[in-house]
């Protein structure tokens, strides 16, 4: 039997509610409510309510808490620690992509399956670096998976970022920038606030209310997140604004709500906009290029260091990706999914204004 005729149905199999993992009878981000989730990542298209358990990191219980209610049955495991469920042996690994976010480790049988969720592989201070796990299997996203999607350093798009803020002051107009409730805005806080001359010009910054929650279970979770105030709680006069930074989600974009900002410039922070027109065709005076997900290179780079005999590729660009690898000589196939597979997530959260192999769990 070659690499392509590989049978993996008792670890990982493809289903109408996600991928299903008979060994341990869990299901990995499923799209339909069933008995035992287990969940990448707090963004709304892979953690969905109504599910009866669910499995998930321990740094991702805020703001899964968060999104989902406080009511819901979470069991949680630190990164590394290794979970027994049924004859599978479970365990989370450092994604990059969000605060909490995992790749998700089956073993059943000595043969190991990755299962990626959304990840990235540049730095980024409010959550764990992305982890090489070594696999048989890997299923991987590719929502930038093409050679034009080349990320620049972090550290550039900030100071890109602070200057059109500056340049903004100095001509008397509010900056809008637009960035995903969870994950990015976070991201894009602490990457600023770093990066100015003085903690003062804080007092200048402010966010959506839809950030508050987010940014409350970030810094619950012992992340260091400025507390901004929320521009909706600020008293409106006309010239409250002339110097302010705000952050919002991109469902803010031509609201009744930016409309107290009155000549705004507004801007947004996005993988997409790398793509030319794209700032454009959303009528933004700019456009950052900043990426919650792998882009080509380290896609290719991420793949080549998990080493799996075999690549499953999933939202996005998949089709291609897989034809890419089928081509190096791997066995790859792209796989249907109900994942969005956009920059990010977050506009629907919700806000208010070890080693243990042998423990049991999901029972």
């Amino acid at each position: 039997m070659n690499a392509s005729e590989e049978d993996w149905s008792n670890l990982l199999q493809r289903t109408a509610s996600g991928l299903y993992c008979p060994a341990g009878d869990f299901y990995i981000d499923p799209w339909k409510n069933v008995p035992k989730a287990v969940i990448t990542h707090a963004h709304s298209d892979h953690a969905r309510f109504g599910s009866d358990r669910y499995l998930a990191c321990h740094a991702s219980r805020h703001l899964l808490t968060l999104r989902l209610g406080a009511s819901i049955q979470l069991q949680t495991l630190a990164y590394g620690e290794r979970l027994r469920v049924g004859q599978a042996q479970l365990s989370f690994h450092p994604a990059g992509h969000i605060l909490g976010s995992a790749q998700v480790r089956i073993e059943v049988a000595g043969r190991v399956a990755l299962v990626t969720g959304d990840y990235k592989l540049q730095p980024d201070p409010t959550c764990a670096a992305w982890e090489q796990v070594p696999c048989d299997l890997m299923v991987t996203e590719s929502t930038f998976g093409l050679p034009v999607f080349r990320w620049p350093d972090t550290e550039c798009v900030i100071a890109e970022i602070i200057a059109w803020w500056r340049e903004n002051q100095n001509a008397g107009r509010p900056s809008l920038l637009y960035a995903y409730a969870v994950g990015k805005s976070q991201r894009l806080i602490a990457g600023i606030a770093q990066a100015l001359d003085s903690p003062e010009e804080l007092s200048t910054m402010y966010v959506h209310g839809a950030l508050i929650g987010p940014n409350q279970a970030y810094r619950d979770t012992g992340i260091a997140i400025p507390s901004l105030a929320s521009a909706t709680a600020v008293a409106s006069r006309s010239d409250d604004w002339r110097r302010a930074l705000i952050i919002a989600p991109p469902s803010a974009q031509n609201s009744p709500w930016i409309q107290r900002f009155g000549d705004a410039s507004d801007a947004m922070a996005s993988g997409w906009m790398a793509i030319r027109g794209t700032r454009r065709r959303r009528a933004l005076d700019r456009g950052f290029v900043l990426s919650d997900h792998v882009d080509w290179p380290d896609l290719m780079t991420a793949i080549d260091a998990c080493a799996p005999r075999e690549v499953w590729v999933t939202h996005g660009f998949s089709e291609i990706v897989a034809r890419y690898q089928a081509e190096l000589g791997r066995a790859a196939h792209s796989i249907e999914t109900q994942f969005v597979g956009d920059d990010g997530d977050g506009e629907t959260a919700r806000t208010t204004d070890a080693e243990t192999p042998t423990q049991d769990g999901l029972a």
